[in-house]
């Protein structure tokens, strides 16, 4: 998959908030995600990322 900074992305399970989308900051070895609810911004590694991702 090609992951570029500023995508939205859906996740499986949804943020505490209620929002399963996704902003990405950062791409690398870590993406940087920040909540499109609340704003509150995480740190992940590529693979736990690729694998959570929802279908649209």
């Amino acid at each position: 998959m090609d992951f570029k900074v500023g995508d939205v992305i859906t996740m499986k399970k949804k943020h505490p908030c209620g929002s399963a989308t996704w902003e990405i900051l950062r791409v690398g070895a870590d993406f940087r995600l920040k909540c499109t609810g609340c704003g509150h911004q995480v740190m992940l590694p590529r693979n736990k990322v690729v694998s959570s991702i929802g279908k649209k």
